[in-house]
C-alpha cells in the first residue's frame, strides 16, 4: 500500500515555502539595487508582500486543520530560514559561514521540540 500524505499536511508547507520566496525578495531583493530611491523600495516591496500574504493565508487556514499555531509558525520560521539561505548565496552573492550555519541548526533544533510529544 503506497504512503498516502494529508493534503492539509502538506498544501502549507508547498504554499508557505512558495509565500517565503515572496517574501524573502520583498525583504532583501533591494539590497541589490541600492541606488533606488527608499520609497520606491517600499512600494515594490509592499507590492511583493502582497502575493506573500496571498500564499501565506491560505497556507495556515488549511494547516491549522493539522498544525497548532505554534507548529505553523515554527515551520514557517524553519522555512524562512532555508529560503534565505540560498537567496543569500545565490541571489545576493554572500556566503554562509559554519556560524551562520550552526545558527540555523540550532535554531532548528529548537523547533524539533515544538514537535516533540
Amino acid at each position: 500500500m503506497p504512503f498516502a500524505l494529508n493534503p492539509a499536511a502538506v498544501w502549507p508547507i508547498v504554499l508557505l515555502c512558495l509565500s517565503n520566496v515572496f517574501m524573502t525578495f520583498a525583504w532583501y531583493g533591494h539590497l541589490k539595487v541600492k541606488a533606488a530611491p527608499l520609497t520606491l523600495v517600499i512600494l515594490a516591496s509592499w507590492a511583493i508582500a502582497f502575493f506573500e500574504y496571498c500564499l501565506a493565508v491560505p497556507a495556515n487556514r488549511i494547516g491549522h486543520q493539522v498544525y497548532s499555531a505554534a507548529q505553523l509558525k515554527t515551520i514557517q520560521e524553519v522555512i524562512t530560514l532555508v529560503i534565505f539561505a540560498g537567496f543569500s548565496v545565490f541571489f545576493l552573492k554572500e556566503s554562509l559561514t559554519w556560524n551562520h550555519l550552526i545558527g540555523f541548526a540550532l535554531i532548528a533544533a529548537g523547533a524539533a521540540f515544538v514537535f516533540k510529544g
